[in-house]
């Protein structure tokens, strides 16, 4: 007699499993075929209350779930290959469940990237999903954090902030004068984050060091530069700002420090040498990803600054999310 969790498996994830080494979800392991490359792990999980709404739709919290390792596994400059899911319910919701399964399958589609297997298990607390996503990079190419030096770049794709206004605005913040259609815009942003896959290779190839933007661009960034031994300095009027977020923005100069700390992003922060920006660029172009030079490394231990027009630091409340 199959178990009400076999059937849960079997009903919204089974038909997800498509790949040969998923072995129809029917074993306690997975097999990934090995192709002379290195393998690139991550796992990131997304809880209820922290990283998604209790009445976001379901289908977006799937997308986010899969969505954010993916970030991780494009600034390593890693090709998808698989992932495994742990999903934490209260109870086997079928008006939740049957939009999750099928947000997740299209992505898992979209982004070449199969489900493999994984666990589901029952808790009296808050949905939790985990996802463990496995990429591939040529031997020896993975692209880490400490490998920036002073004198690189500092370059970061798409657009900076539009997460945590989505986020705002969620939770009720007022934002007046601001189009429906353009906060429509900023609340998917935090809903549905855009992995930059399509970046992956010309990081791989012309980056020094990266990282996704996940906990906020200035807090990230001293992550990288702790890494590296160095420090940076960024310009606020470089950073790349959504119209949207220019027009909230307009109105409130403060702004600035929670569009460079609050976090959601999901964008890739990279360091290179200037040599190499020019290639990068038509790269990032062919690719459909904009790309954004914003600052550049520096000597020093790890200490970032965030600069006005006038050269003046901007001092920052905080400079990024924390858990903790």
């Amino acid at each position: 007699m199959s178990s009400g969790e076999d059937d849960l498996i079997a009903r919204y994830f089974k038909p997800l499993a498509v790949a040969p080494g998923a072995l129809g979800l029917s074993d306690d392991a997975a097999i990934l075929p090995g192709h002379g490359d290195d393998m690139v792990v991550t796992v990131d999980a997304v809880v209820e209350g922290v990283h998604f709404l209790s009445d976001d739709p379901p289908d977006t919290v799937a997308r986010k779930a899969l969505r954010v390792n993916l970030s991780d596994l494009a600034a390593k400059g890693a090709e998808p290959a698989g992932f495994v899911l742990t999903l934490a319910l209260r109870a086997p919701d079928v008006a939740w469940l049957t939009p999750f399964a099928a947000a997740l399958g299209e992505d898992a589609r979209l982004f070449n990237c199969p489900l493999l297997g994984g666990d589901t298990v029952s808790t009296p607390g808050p949905v939790m999903i985990s996802i463990t996503a496995f990429g591939r990079v040529p031997p020896g190419k993975m692209v880490r954090r400490d490998g920036a030096r002073p004198g690189d770049l500092l370059i970061v794709s798409g657009t900076v902030g539009d997460a945590t206004l989505g986020l705002a605005l969620l939770q009720g913040a007022d934002s007046p004068g601001l189009a429906a259609a353009a906060r429509a815009t900023l609340v998917e942003r935090y809903r549905v984050p855009q992995p930059r896959l399509a970046l992956a290779r010309a990081v791989r190839v012309h980056a020094s060091a990266a990282m996704d933007v996940s906990d906020g661009l200035m807090g990230d960034l001293a992550k990288l530069c702790r890494a590296s031994g160095v420090s940076a300095v960024v310009e606020a009027a470089a950073v790349p700002l959504s119209a949207p977020a220019r027009a909230w923005l307009s109105r409130d100069a403060a702004l600035i420090g929670r569009l460079v700390s609050g976090g959601d992003d999901y964008e890739i922060l990279c360091a290179m040498p200037e040599d190499r920006l020019a290639a990068f660029q038509v790269a990032a172009r062919e690719a459909g990803a904009p790309v954004s030079v914003i600052g550049r490394v520096i000597a020093g231990q790890g200490a970032v600054e965030l600069r006005d027009a006038s050269g003046r630091e901007i001092r920052l409340e905080r400079r990024s999310y924390s858990h903790f």
